[in-house]
């Protein structure tokens, strides 16, 4: 037997083991996804920040890159991203007036999850599409049979 802790809870009568250990890195890992959710989580962060990557700078170009989203959202996600060291807004005096939207180094760091996000979409999307495939498939068989 380790040296692990182990916290006994009663449940209907029943002793469960639970390793305390386990569930110190389960809070650990839970909080880090809350901080990383808070930060970019919802529909159109990550989607602002890869069109802002590909050269999107100003608030119509987003916009329009963006498909979906409304002019308060855009604003409201582009204040949160500020806020969040992401981007940074930058006000050129003169006329007319122009706002561009620039990411700071640290939008950077989500690199590597923004391809883990496009990796398991793509692979997402055909599951799905084949599953809909077989379903359709097996629902056709059934048919002939009748």
């Amino acid at each position: 037997m380790t040296n692990t802790l182990k916290v006994y809870m009663k449940s209907k009568n029943k002793k469960t083991a639970v390793n305390k250990e386990f569930t110190d890195e389960c809070a650990k890992i839970l909080s880090a996804v809350s901080d990383a959710l808070y930060a970019i989580g919802g529909k159109w962060k990550l989607m602002i920040i890869i069109a802002m990557a590909r050269g999107n700078n100003r608030f119509t170009e987003l916009q329009r890159q963006v498909k979906g989203i409304s002019a308060r959202v855009l604003s409201n996600e582009l204040k949160e991203l500020e806020l969040n060291g992401f981007i940074v807004k930058k006000v050129s005096v003169g006329y007319p007036v122009t706002i561009e939207y620039e990411l700071l180094p640290y939008s950077y760091t989500l690199n590597e999850v923004v391809k883990a996000m496009t990796k398991w979409g793509i692979q997402h999307r055909q599951k799905i599409k084949n599953d809909l495939a077989s379903a359709s498939h097996r629902s056709t068989k059934s048919l002939k049979k009748i």
